[in-house]
């Protein structure tokens, strides 16, 4: 075993001295992380760095300044691991693709200065703007999305706007400083702008609608203009130039030169890391927010407000429904609990303390015993919340214990989610073969596995490669661009390629544990009125 090991150990140093290798890094909304990979796509080193949103002036932001330390310290950690695996310096890597939370708002001048700080997906200040527009395009325009924070600042008539050279995605920003090309991946794209499935760009028409509402203002660009070119998984994005080479890497080791894939988001990268692209295939991501990707056979048959309609990397048409809450109010209550450990002197490994209360969640009452939780900490617009706030109520006849109340907030984090889902499975009758799912919450054997099953009534399969999520996702998405052979395609490569005897563990439902969901979803409607009144009463 031993030698085993040391030789796949000097295999892997091979690969990462000939650049043998793919370099994929996601901004995630609580964490920047860089995972390489080598020929066999399996993860060979990482980093990562922590970072929170901030709420400034009532918007959801990130500085600039973090955005770029966040990408060199995760970078740096990443490099060390290589040194310390594998006794070498990293100097360069095959290819690389950075990725990152989608839509939000980065309006750019002529001068390349940021025009107004970065407006994440989490604010929820385009109500306005997005009710316009869903009815002038008849498409549902979310309020996350880049054009609806366009159009609301017009309508609020500020100032900046006059002066916007470029208006990107997070995703679109670091890779434009990188490679100096103002491109984005498709699946990124059509979360700023909707996206003609045939065409694999912006819906032409919508465009013109735009320019022809925004025609009384004179503003010196047309929207076209101003959007990054879009492009589909497997085109060259650009190198990496001598500038984002020290960008990237403080210590100067990097070399430039190093071919990049189109920048995608995060929607895009689970896909990808899930085996998702295919139709009748769908993933969902779980983690501070969490959306379900289903790709569609067909157009759906009307606008549903809760039902956002993206694509794959490869351009195919897919239902997405994006809820901004998932598990920050329930890694909020894990930390008390670690609180509670630490004050009595106890040691707290956070794997094992999340574990624990993960499993004892499978003792609860199927129905939660009469327990409800709302974890909104932000607003929910599947459930028609401007704003949120963390929430928990309980009967006095209820039963409440630890199994209960841990149950209760796994529900919740997935309960919008289940709402929104319900819509196109059960109105839009849309098929799903198998649902996979990644990102923390499935990180806990069975558990977030089993609930997810619960609510969206289908089989969930979760990889080995879960836990790696989006980063393993955008490196897979680079190592396509730079392996694919002629005419392959994304979903052919990832089944023949990637996945290839890796089925990953898969849960059917459980039909007692999918009439308790409903049931909880049914008291949690019911409950609405009580989050309202959190909302207007606490300030």
């Amino acid at each position: 075993m031993d030698r085993e090991r040391r030789d796949m150990a000097m295999d892997r140093k091979e690969m990462i001295i000939s650049g043998k290798t793919a370099l994929g890094i996601e901004f995630g909304s609580t964490r920047i992380k860089a995972v390489l990979i080598g020929e066999d796509h399996s993860p060979i080193a990482s980093g990562s760095y922590e970072w929170e949103n901030q709420y400034e002036n009532n918007i959801w932001t990130y500085s600039l300044d973090m955005v770029w330390k966040g990408l060199q310290d995760s970078y740096s950690e990443l490099a060390a691991d290589v040194e310390k695996q594998y006794g070498v310096a990293l100097e360069t890597v095959g290819s690389i693709g950075f990725s990152a939370m989608m839509h939000g708002y980065m309006a750019f001048n002529k001068e390349g200065e940021l025009l107004v700080p970065f407006r994440t997906w989490r604010n929820t200040i385009t109500g306005e703007a997005a009710e316009e527009l869903t009815k002038l395009f008849q498409y549902n325009i979310p309020q996350r999305w880049s054009i609806a924070h366009l159009r609301q600042a017009i309508l609020n008539k500020e100032e900046h706007v006059k002066d916007i050279d470029y208006l990107t995605t997070l995703a679109g920003y670091v890779h434009w400083k990188m490679t100096g090309k103002k491109v984005l991946g498709v699946g990124d794209a059509s979360g700023m702008f909707p996206i003609d499935t045939d065409t694999k760009d912006y819906y032409a028409r919508m465009l013109e609608q735009f320019d022809e509402l925004t025609a009384e203002e004179k503003y010196p660009w047309k929207l076209k203009e101003i959007l990054p070119e879009v492009l589909v998984a497997g085109e060259n994005a650009g190198t990496l130039t001598e500038e984002g080479a020290k960008l990237l890497d403080a210590s100067g080791r990097l070399k430039a030169g190093i071919p990049v894939c189109p920048p995608e988001g995060d929607a895009g990268t689970g896909m990808a890391a899930t085996n998702s692209v295919a139709v009748r295939t769908g993933n969902v991501s779980a983690g501070t927010s969490v959306f379900s990707m289903i790709v569609l056979e067909k157009e759906l048959s009307k606008v549903y407000p809760e039902i956002d309609l993206v694509t794959t990397p490869d351009g195919s048409l897919v239902g997405m429904v994006h809820c901004n809450n998932c598990t920050s109010d329930l890694n909020a209550w894990v930390n008390l609990f670690k609180e509670f450990m630490v004050t009595f002197g106890m040691e707290v490994d956070m794997d094992k303390l999340f574990g624990t209360l993960y499993n004892k969640a499978l003792e609860g009452d199927k129905d939660c015993g009469g327990l409800l939780s709302y974890c909104y900490f932000s607003g929910e617009p599947v459930t028609g919340f401007e704003e949120g706030r963390p929430l928990f109520v309980r009967d006095v006849d209820c039963k409440f214990n630890l199994a209960n109340f841990m149950r209760t907030h796994l529900y919740s984090s997935l309960a919008a989610l289940k709402i929104g889902s319900d819509i196109l499975f059960k109105e839009e009758k849309v098929q799903a073969d198998e649902i996979f799912g990644h990102g923390g919450l499935f990180k806990t054997k069975g558990v977030g596995q089993g609930i997810l099953a619960a609510a969206m009534d289908a089989p969930v399969s979760v990889m080995e490669t879960a836990g790696e999520g989006g980063a393993w996702g955008i490196a897979v998405l680079a190592a396509y661009m730079r392996n694919k052979k002629d005419g392959e395609d994304l979903a052919r490569y990832l089944n023949e390629s990637v996945f290839a005897g890796n089925k990953g563990s898969k849960m059917e439902p459980v039909a007692e544990d999918v009439a308790g969901f409903d049931a909880f979803i049914k008291r949690y409607k019911a409950g609405f009125p009580i989050e309202k009144a959190a909302v207007e009463s606490i300030r």
